[in-house]
């Protein structure tokens, strides 16, 4: 069986492919994990459940870009990578 390396490049890429967590956007935006909730709860930021029963919270990271630049947070100061 052959395993294949992947460049740091491709990494990336996937790695930005990926959706975020409401811990991931917590992290990023020094907020606590309940003020993600509220921002999703009240509807300003738009989400979609991954799983069975309630499922688990994943945010898109162009849905997460466009709420930043919508409020004026400059993205680039965030500990994420859109």
């Amino acid at each position: 069986m052959q395993s294949q390396a992947i460049s740091p490049a491709q990494a990336q890429e996937t790695e930005r492919a990926k959706p975020l967590h409401v811990k991931d956007i917590a992290r990023a935006t020094g907020w606590s994990k309940a003020t993600v909730y509220a921002e999703i709860a009240a509807g300003r930021l738009s989400h979609y459940r991954v799983g069975t029963g309630r499922g688990s919270i994943r945010v898109s990271r162009a849905v997460f870009a466009q709420y930043l630049a919508d409020r004026g947070i400059p993205a680039a100061e965030l500990a994420v990578e859109l």
